[in-house]
């Protein structure tokens, strides 16, 4: 028998509270200062982790220290910067164009809002939630592959679309978990719920989860 939205609610609350017990001190894990650096950094994180961009970005934010530095980059030698990031050409002429719609149609200063940040250049829902919740407080909840897979497999949601799944865990989540949810499952996709081999037997959810191998 389907779970009620109701029964989804309640079970979204027990999956909060465990996953606050295991990782209470869960926090975005790329390194910034301002919103802008954040949305650089995020721009740099597609198809590449979190920790090969914290290698590039301090020497990247000493060289460019500001959003004018880089809406008035070399391209070229921008990309060259980032190319250990992977996709170094594209992501270079995203961050040097979203940097320069910043400086001449916002005053330097990264938007606020989702309708402004997706028309940024590269920047799509995923990097503009990041941003909303992490420097403007603004309720968003970041769908990346680890809340794909885990979504998944607590029966949460049935979709890999993220759009559709935002909505969706939208729905079921307290607001006011939304952000600290992605860092707290990122986590959890990377400690115990990971893809190829999952951990069921330490996993904190195992009671909470459909898909537990444990004693399935």
């Amino acid at each position: 028998m389907p779970e009620n939205l109701s029964a989804k609610k309640k079970r979204t609350a027990e999956v909060v509270e465990l996953l606050k017990s295991e990782y209470p001190l869960a926090k975005c894990s790329l390194t910034y200062k301002t919103p802008h650096q954040l949305l650089v950094a995020t721009i740099l994180s597609a198809q590449c982790t979190d920790k090969r961009v914290n290698q590039i970005t301090p020497g990247l934010f000493a060289k460019y220290q500001d959003v004018e530095s880089f809406a008035y980059s070399d391209v070229e030698e921008l990309a060259q910067d980032i190319r250990s990031a992977g996709y170094h050409n594209s992501k270079a002429r995203s961050i040097q164009g979203s940097a320069l719609q910043i400086v001449e149609e916002h005053n330097g200063v990264v938007p606020d809002n989702m309708e402004e940040l997706v028309k940024l250049s590269g920047v799509g829902r995923k990097t503009a939630n990041c941003v909303l919740g992490e420097c403007y407080s603004v309720p968003a909840m970041v769908i990346d592959t680890h809340m794909i897979r885990i979504m998944n497999l607590l029966g949460l949601s049935n979709t890999k679309n993220a759009v559709k799944m935002e909505r969706e865990l939208m729905e079921i989540f307290d607001e006011q978990d939304w952000v600290k949810l992605t860092h707290m499952i990122i986590e959890h996709g990377r400690a115990v719920c990971i893809a190829r081999r999952p951990q069921c037997q330490n996993c904190v959810l195992e009671k909470l989860c459909p898909s537990s191998l444990v004693g399935n």
